[in-house]
Parts: C-alpha cells; structure tokens; sequence
C-alpha cells in the first residue's frame, strides 16, 4: 500500500499543473454538439492534429504500438477497446487488468518519464500527458518518435473530446464513439434522476482541507451529482484551494467525499476521517454521510470518472437516483419472469455500480494525498 503522508507535496504540484486558470464548470448543452462531433471523427490516415504543445502532430499509419505516459491515456485505451496497442504505460496504470504484462516506462513522484526506455519500445505513438514537460516531449521527437501531448481536462465534455480524439489517432474511432456513447447514458441518467433536487452542501477532501473547485473536472462531478460543492462559496479563484478549518466548519457540510485506492476500502466510513480532523466536527461526519470513490477513477479525466459520479448521486440523492434507474433500466429492455430493472442500494456505503467493468467502492474515506499522483 502507498503512504499518502510522503507524497502530500507532490499533489499540490501535479494539481498545479493540470488545474485551469479560472473559468466555471462547462454546462452540460454542449453534449447534443460533442454527441454529433463523435460520429465525425476520420479514422482513416494520414491525420494530423495539433496538440497542447503547439506541435502539428502527424500519425502516419494506424499504430500497432502505443506507450501511454499517464494513467488516463491508458485507461482510455483499455475502454475504447485498444489495449492490445499499449507497450508502455505509467507506474500508475498498475489498476487495469494486463497492464502488469507492459512495460514500466516512468518513476518517481512526480512521475518522470525513461526516455530511453520509452525508445527502445519502438512505438508508433506516444500519448503524453501536459504534466509531462515539452522538455521531455522534445527529447523524445528528437529520437524520431510522434508524441501527441494531451491539453488539461477541465470538464466532463473534455473527457469526452480526449476520448474521442485518443479513438482518432490510434485508428480506434468506433471504440471511443461507443465509450462516449455508454459516458453519456450514465451522466444523463445521473443529471436526469437529480434534476429538481435539492442539492446538499459537499466538501470533497483531497488532504489537508485541499479542495477541487467548481472549475475542474471533479467540482464538476460534484455538480452534475447533485451536490453543492462548498468550495464554490469560498472566496477563491484557485482551482484546487486549500479551505480553512473555520469555513470548513462553518459551512457544515452534509456530505463528505474521499478517494481512496482499492486496496484501502472496506472498512467503517468514520474510520477514515483522522482523529482530530476538522472533518469530525460535520454533519456529515455525525451523521455517517461519507463517500469514498476509488482515486483510480475520480483523478483521472478518462471514462470511468462517470463510476464516482454514480456513487455520488446515489449517496446524495438514493431514492431519486433510483427512481430514474429502474425507469431507464424498464425503458430499454423487458424485464422476464428473471429480470427485472437494476436494483439500485440507497445507502451511503457500500453501493455498488454497474459498468465500466471495474464496480466503484463506497466506504469513506482517506489516502486522498494519493489522488493527485495518478492524475492525468
């Protein structure tokens, strides 16, 4: 198991460079736009695109050898289908299945990149994300590799354009059109059971009272939750603000979210707050109202963030939620004398999510200094 406590100065800095200036949690109109946009994507090649460098990124020939940089990247090749493409992936990509048969081409917190190694791999393409320097990036054009170098996920709807824009230039546009097909089914389930409302105040903590605000992808899982994110009465403009214990308490929150690596699961929800922590002074804590999500799933702009914004809908909202899901559920198939619609646990723990193969745990929480590491 990692320590959360070592790598805490590591969070702050990989949040720094992912986070976005400003700007407020992108609406969700622009999903009947992006759903169109998928089914355009060519797949066919030569395809050029310019990526977050500045660099006019040119893909040849459909790659038959890929080597992700990031957890993400590598995620999203497992879900569009093109894991058998991947040669290469991050120390953090160790959660998807096969992954342990690639090779290991980064160490280190934060993550740096074996140029070498990555070479000696003879990729076709490298997928970069924009923690990984233009430095590194450089080095790795100069020995004659096409590197495409990913910009920051700031919104759900940038999730979905990277997924799609990973299907182009690995040649696996009809996987990634139909991940970001099932992405939207779960988040109009979501915002559709929650439409109405009312949303209870959430504090998501990252460690040390570390915060996502409503300008980044996660404060914008709490949104679409149906939760109201406590960051955003705060009086920042940061994208992932440290809150003090005095507003922290002030606003009391009724919900509190953690992520916590798998392995850490299981246990009582109350026992992942510290002895001591501000957190014990909530509501929410009182009252036993913690969500854990797996920090797999909820710090990486790739498919599975819709597992935790699941979970949370659930957890702030369970007879909505429900209500909507066995609605969808009746809507798209017939239920025989042994089936019926998706039972759907109410409680704030230990609800379980269908999809995206890998069920998303709730507990409570804690190991959240961990969540930043295997950001993007």
């Amino acid at each position: 198991m990692r320590q959360a406590a070592p790598v805490f100065g590591v969070v702050l800095l990989l949040l720094a460079a992912v986070a976005p200036a400003a700007g407020a949690a992108a609406a969700p109109a622009g999903d009947a736009v992006a759903n169109a946009g998928a089914q355009d994507f060519d797949c066919s090649f030569p395809v050029t695109e310019t990526d977050a460098s500045g660099h006019d990124v040119t893909v040849s020939e459909e790659p038959e050898r890929v080597v992700t940089l990031n957890p993400s990247a590598a995620q999203t090749m497992w879900e569009i289908g093109a894991s058998e493409k991947v040669v290469g992936v991050s120390q953090f990509a160790d959660f998807l299945d096969g992954a342990d048969e690639r090779e290991v081409v980064t160490s280190g917190s934060p993550s740096a990149v074996n140029v070498e190694q990555v070479v000696s791999l003879d990729p076709d393409l490298v997928l970069a994300p924009n923690t990984i320097g233009n430095e590194t990036v450089a080095q790795l054009r100069d020995a004659n590799l096409t590197v495409y170098r990913f910009a920051a996920a700031d919104s759900i709807e940038s999730i979905y354009e990277k997924t799609e824009l990973t299907g182009q230039l690995t040649g696996e546009c009809e996987g990634a059109a139909e991940t970001v097909s099932e992405m939207r089914d779960r988040v109009q389930t979501v915002e559709a059971a929650v439409e109405g409302e009312d949303e209870p105040s959430v504090f998501y903590d990252m460690g040390a009272r570390f915060t996502p605000g409503p300008n980044t992808f996660i404060g914008q899982v709490i949104d679409r939750a149906g939760g109201h994110n406590i960051a955003a009465d705060a009086n920042t403009t940061r994208s992932y603000p440290q809150l003090s214990a005095e507003f922290i308490v002030k606003q009391d929150p009724e919900f509190l979210v953690v992520s916590a690596l798998p392995e850490q699961l299981g246990n009582d929800s109350r026992s992942y707050i510290a002895e001591g922590s501000v957190l014990r002074n909530t509501t929410a804590f009182e009252e036993g109202n913690i969500v854990v999500v797996d920090s797999n799933h909820v710090s990486q702009p790739a498919p599975r963030v819709v597992e935790p914004m699941t979970q949370m809908a659930q957890a702030f909202h369970p007879d909505a939620y429900a209500a909507a899901n066995a609605t969808t559920t009746a809507t798209t198939q017939e239920p025989t004398a042994t089936e019926t619609a998706t039972e759907t646990t109410t409680q704030t723990t230990g609800t379980t999510i269908p999809g995206f193969g890998i069920p998303a745990a709730v507990v409570a929480a804690l190991g959240a200094a961990l969540l930043a590491t295997r950001r993007q």
